[in-house]
């Protein structure tokens, strides 16, 4: 009952990932991203301890394919999850079990993957992939939610979609955006909403972190 996309931007070498599902606060759960490293999910029956771990074998040097294969294998109750990663050269690698349930599908293309389960129809992580090569000029965070739509579109969900996160990291260990979307009737077009606004503070968000004599406040932003 998910389905999500990981990311990567070649012109910036961002990395993300973005996420909805029809239960309550998928962002804390499912997607994550370390900056230089790459970025990973973890759904259907829920892991959330594979995610940094996937994570952690990229920052040893593993591929993309390699670090999905070694979780796979060491993961006892490997059948019911349902993984994607990438990696920070854009390669990507996605798993389903045995027992992931309902119609589900998955996707790679250029510098991004997609996974679903439980949805309308298997090609829903095509429609994902297929939206997000579509723009390559558009910042990564816009491609991730707009893939997301593509989802919808597609046919999303067997039941309504409650939830919706994004994620998207630069040069700092800190995440660039970090966006969710717990439990709204329109979580898509919410999160969509949430990074319109983002948007035009993010870079300033970083320079006040990391350079804060250069950083610019408006009136009512004194943070």
């Amino acid at each position: 009952m998910t389905f999500s996309l990981v990311g990567r931007c070649a012109r910036t070498g961002m990395l993300g990932a973005a996420v909805t599902t029809s239960s309550i606060a998928v962002g804390s759960r499912c997607q994550y991203a370390r900056a230089g490293i790459g970025a990973s999910l973890t759904q259907h029956r829920t892991d959330p301890r594979l995610g940094p771990l996937a994570l952690d074998l990229l920052a040893r040097g593993f591929t993309a394919e390699e670090a999905l294969k070694a979780i796979v294998a060491a993961t006892p109750h490997r059948d019911w999850r349902q993984l994607a990663v990438i990696d920070a050269a854009g390669r990507t690698a996605v798993y389903s079990g045995a027992q992931v349930r309902g119609e589900r599908g998955e996707a790679e293309g250029r510098d991004c993957a997609a996974i679903a389960n439980i949805v309308r129809s298997e090609t829903i992580p095509r429609a994902m992939v297929e939206s997000f090569e579509r723009s390559p000029d558009l910042p990564l965070a816009r491609r991730l939610v707009d893939a997301l739509a593509a989802g919808e579109a597609a046919g999303g969900e067997r039941q309504p979609v409650m939830s919706a996160a994004l994620i998207v990291v630069d040069k700092e260990p800190f995440p660039y955006v970090d966006l969710r979307v717990d439990d709204h009737p329109k979580p898509i077009a919410e999160l969509s909403r949430l990074w319109s606004i983002y948007q035009v503070e993010a870079d300033a968000y970083v320079t006040r972190a990391v350079d804060p004599e250069q950083a610019s406040s408006p009136p009512n932003m004194a943070r």
